[in-house]
């Protein structure tokens, strides 16, 4: 499989993981009748979030696009900074567990993958 190619759908695979963790998340705060009332706080942690989760979504673009050099950069320091959210930012619970599993092990493919990365000759 091209590289450009596996890097993008690992991107995606990320990217959807991030959006059934919060997805499911969210779902169980409305169960539990657990919204917190921080409304600047949970502005701000939107916001972080927001910039944080849009990592992936245009990783998905640039691993097709740029040159072996940059991308291999852009997905590494991508990744890493994705793995210190989903570790960072992880909850407890057990879908959120399942889902970060899954992050993590795509991430660290990921980054292998990156970093393995030869031009073709």
């Amino acid at each position: 499989m091209n590289t450009r190619v596996k890097l993008s759908t690992l991107w995606i695979v990320v990217m959807m993981n991030i959006i059934f963790a919060d997805i499911l998340s969210i779902m169980i705060a409305f169960t539990d009748k657990n919204i917190i009332d921080i409304i600047d706080e949970a502005t701000t942690t939107m916001a972080i979030a927001a910039i944080i989760t849009n990592i992936p979504i245009l990783m998905i673009y640039f691993s097709r696009l740029e040159n072996i050099k940059t991308n291999r950069i852009l997905n590494i320091v991508s990744a890493l900074i994705t793995l210190i959210y989903v570790i960072g930012g992880g909850s407890s619970t057990p879908h959120y567990i399942i889902c970060a599993f899954i992050e993590v092990m795509v991430l660290i493919t990921i980054i292998w993958t990156a970093w393995k990365w030869k031009p073709s000759k």
